[in-house]
């Protein structure tokens, strides 16, 4: 099964998260300006219309020079932090993975998010893979770009086809999939079993017979 993470198996948005927890934590107040500058950028172009994917590309330019030991040390950092508080999981998508899991299934983590974050999601998960957007690194630092294209949208229907390739013997039709925003779609409608996390009428629009799961609460 493919899980979207932001919104659909986590409450919140990581991305956001883990920008403010690395750059204050890191830089104090000059790293807390940093990310809500970042943030405000990011803010604007969906506002006026931008796709999703231009904003990713935006956030990973955040982080053009900083070491990526350093970052995924971070991650591990915030993991730690945040899965301890009530409400990390979103409780309907925490328990149908653990189905999945029960049944045999392998669960697959597709994020826009970054390694540094999702890595510990998905070892605390049971994941078997993450596909999701990459930092360009050269010689350890990270240089603001993405290696290929960002892990949303249309980048996931690729990413979770590219998945099933390596594996002939899975059919897609068998596959369920669980997203929540209307990002999450040609991811969605690439598998045979659509969930619609949190009932977004877009999504329900265009995928009407999708099971629907509750989103947010404390797990």
């Amino acid at each position: 099964m493919f899980s979207d993470v932001d919104e659909t198996l986590l409450n919140g948005k990581s991305l956001f998260d883990f920008l403010d927890f690395y750059f204050t934590g890191r830089y104090g107040a000059d790293g807390a300006r940093h990310a809500a500058g970042t943030r405000r950028r990011i803010g604007a172009l969906v506002a006026a219309g931008s796709p999703r994917e231009v904003g990713n590309r935006v956030y990973y330019e955040a982080w053009r020079g900083e070491r990526l030991d350093a970052v995924t040390d971070w991650g591990t950092r915030w993991f730690a932090r945040r899965s301890g508080m009530p409400g990390f999981y979103v409780p309907a998508v925490r328990a149908a993975l653990r189905e999945h899991q029960n049944a045999g299934d392998h669960v697959v983590l597709v994020s826009g998010s970054l390694p540094a974050v999702l890595d510990p999601v998905a070892v605390d998960a049971g994941a078997r893979h993450v596909l999701c957007t990459r930092p360009e690194v050269r010689d350890g630092v990270l240089t603001g770009a993405v290696v290929g294209e960002p892990c949303i949208g249309e980048g996931k229907r690729r990413a979770v086809r590219g998945l099933a390739e390596r594996y002939p013997g899975i059919s897609l039709s068998d596959c369920y999939g669980y997203g929540d925003h209307s990002s999450d779609l040609p991811m969605l409608t690439e598998v045979g079993h659509p969930v619609v996390v949190g009932g977004s009428p877009e999504l329900l629009a265009r995928i009407p017979d999708a099971r629907v799961l509750p989103g947010g609460g404390p797990v």
